[in-house]
This record gives C-alpha cells, structure tokens and sequence, in this order.
C-alpha cells in the first residue's frame, strides 16, 4: 500500500507512469468514453479546511472513475468533537477504499496515515501540496514538453505550494528560482535535501529572469488571515506583472493555483493575458487525481 502525503512519495519513474496515465484518462474523457476503472470503491474526504477545487475535482474524479465519494467536514464529525486521528483513521479506512485528507499541520495527516488500511492522499496542508504540484506539472508538460532542465521562478511566500516545488526539482530534474520577503523566506528545515534546486533572489525580477515557467499564490495563506495587513506591507513589490514577465523566457507560462486576489499577487494583464494556463492547470487537477486514485487502488494497467 502506498500513501501520497509529499510529493517525494512517488519516485521519478512513478511520475512519468502517472503524467502519461493522466494524458490518456484526459484523452478518453473528452472523447465521451466511459472509463470506470474504480467501480464499486468509495472515496472519503476528510475537510477541515474549506475548498472549490479540491472538493470538485476529487469528488467528480472519483464518479467519473466508477466509483462514489463522501464528504465528512472535521466540525460534522467526530473528529471535530475530539475523537483521536489515530480512532478515526482505524475506523474510516475500514468503511473506504481511499482517504484523501485537506488539514492543517502535516502531522496531522501522517499520523492519520500511520493507522489507515488504505491508501492516504494530501489534499492540502500547511506545508505541502502535492496534488496542485501534479497537475501544474502535468499543465507544463501538456504546453512545453518536459520540465526537465527548465527553470521555474516562484514569486512570493515561502509557502506550502514552494516546498511542494522543491520537491519536484530534486526529483525531476529543473531548478526553482526564488524571491521572497524578508521574514517569508524559505525555512531550511522543510526544504532539506531539496534546497540544493533553489536559487535565491533579493528581487522578484531577478528570479524571473530566464525563467520557462513563473507562478505565484496568495499573500495570505488560508490560516494566516490574522497577518492580512503585515502581509500586505511585506509582499508589496512581489506582485507578478507585465514588467516581471517581460524578464522570463519569450514562451514562459504563468500559473497561479487559486483563489487569485487581481492587482495584488498577479496584474490582471497577466492572469487573464496570453500567457496564462492557470485554467488548464485548474482543470488537470481533475485529471492527474484520476490518474493517482487508479495508481493508488490499481497499480498500473
């Protein structure tokens, strides 16, 4: 049984299985075509932190695979009046074929996945994002061909979708270019071994430079609404414009995960502008989720 808690949980050679599974699963979806691999497996989904996207792209994946999806949010559930992760995990994980989890601290869902019968996904935590990583990766790949070798520029926090890159880099192969505020720059310690992919940047445009992909999130990270105004102030002069753009490689890409806050961290000249694919890579969610859920209930086929 494997988990997918980090992104590093699947090796280079999964990766590539699952980003030309998910070309093909895509493939077969627009072209009307039946495909339920899953049928008769049940999907729990575990929220304590709110979603569009997650919610949407898990719950279509798993009906559009065959199979059924149940929502459970932490304050309906016991494990919102106190129930241990460690009771829940052994009690859901018999009910289920696949748990995917959107939480706080990362702890949390490991601990969940220490006590699963089943196979585990990170929708979101704290500090990794691994299925945001997949389908951004699967977007540049769709558009530029491999990322191998390729430089991406990250423009902003330090945040879970930063670390969750890095990773990527160290396993794939490209290098992440990095500007940051002081005070929001990259902790070395959830970095680790993958650092060595980083290059650091005083100046967003300097990070920019070169680059074949640029991409951004929020200022504020759900959880950190209490650091709205300091934010605000600090992340000023790392807004993603035409003028940074204009730094990167001609054919570039931008993308942005979502929720995007228009004239803070990305002009809306360049979400809504040529170079964006920030709804490709929205909808490749739902793709390279099927693709994962297959791999993780089925092995490769």
């Amino acid at each position: 049984m494997k988990h997918f808690l980090q992104f590093k949980d699947l090796d280079a050679e999964e990766l590539a299985y699952l980003f030309a599974r998910t070309r093909v699963i895509k493939e077969r979806f627009k072209r009307y075509e039946p495909y339920h691999p899953l049928s008769d497996r049940t999907l729990v989904m575990i929220f304590e932190k709110a979603s569009t996207r997650t919610r949407l792209s898990f719950e279509a994946g798993m009906h559009q695979l065959g199979g059924s999806a149940i929502y459970l949010n932490t304050r309906d559930s016991q494990l919102g009046r106190g129930e241990p992760v460690e009771d829940a995990a052994q009690v859901i994980s018999r009910m289920c074929d696949l748990v995917m989890i959107r939480t706080f601290e990362q702890s949390i869902i490991e601990r969940f996945a220490a006590h699963s019968r089943v196979p585990v996904i990170n929708g979101l935590t704290n500090e990794y994002h691994p299925c945001q990583i997949l389908a951004d990766i699967f977007t540049f790949i769709e558009h530029r061909g491999d990322i191998r070798g390729r430089v991406v520029a990250w423009i902003g926090d330090a945040n879970n979708m930063l670390y969750t890159w890095l990773q990527a880099a160290e396993l794939l192969g490209f290098t992440v270019q990095v500007s940051s505020p002081v005070g929001y720059q990259v902790d070395p310690a959830l970095a680790g071994s993958s650092a060595a992919c980083m290059r650091r940047f005083d100046r967003p445009i300097d990070a920019a430079r070169g680059a074949d992909l640029v991409t951004t999130d929020v200022w504020t990270s759900m959880g950190f609404e209490s650091e709205n105004e300091a934010r605000r102030r600090a992340f000023a002069d790392w807004q993603v414009n035409e003028e940074l753009m204009a730094a990167a490689d001609p054919q570039a890409l931008f993308m942005h995960c979502l929720p995007a806050h228009r004239g803070e961290e990305v002009q809306a000249e360049v979400i809504d502008g040529p170079r964006s694919v920030v709804w490709d890579e929205a909808e490749n969610r739902l793709h390279v989720q099927k693709a994962l859920m297959e791999y993780l209930l089925r092995g490769r086929l």
